[in-house]
């Protein structure tokens, strides 16, 4: 009896700890992923509000209103377009975040037009006063997204 209760009072804190850092991990997972969605949906709110031949050439630009820390870690975006498998269809715009310091690292993804291009060097720091998302319209209807 004795050592079935040593070893109990040894593995209980070790499989504590492990079920606590696991829980916590996947509810950094889970809010980095809720961020991630909510980037791509407001570029593809964008886009379909500038995708408009009412809307003329300029530049817009949409202020970050996304959380600047995910427990306690600010975090990356970056974007990149892909074409659609689909013929004469749009493109995808896959949107990676990654929490600094952490390496979580998530992936959300949203249908965009065949006239979208995006800047692959633009970088969101969520922890930056400058972060936003900006769309340059040109006068052939091309439309340029990046991180600000």
């Amino acid at each position: 009896m004795t050592p079935l209760l040593v070893i109990q009072i040894l593995l209980f804190p070790f499989v504590a700890s492990t079920m606590s850092s696991y829980w916590a991990n996947a509810t950094r997972d889970i809010t980095l992923q809720e961020t991630a969605s909510q980037i791509a949906s407001t570029i593809q709110q964008l886009y379909l509000s500038l995708n408009r031949i009412e809307v003329t050439t300029g530049t817009v630009t949409q202020a970050s209103n996304f959380p600047t820390e995910i427990a306690a870690h600010a975090y990356t975006a970056r974007g990149s377009l892909r074409a659609s498998l689909a013929p004469n269809s749009g493109k995808i715009l896959m949107i990676n975040l990654t929490l600094q310091g952490l390496g979580n690292t998530v992936t959300a993804q949203t249908s965009m037009g065949h006239n979208t291009l995006w800047s692959t060097q633009s970088i969101f720091n969520s922890d930056s006063p400058n972060a936003s998302i900006k769309v340059q319209k040109f006068a052939n209807g091309t439309l340029l997204f990046s991180f600000g």
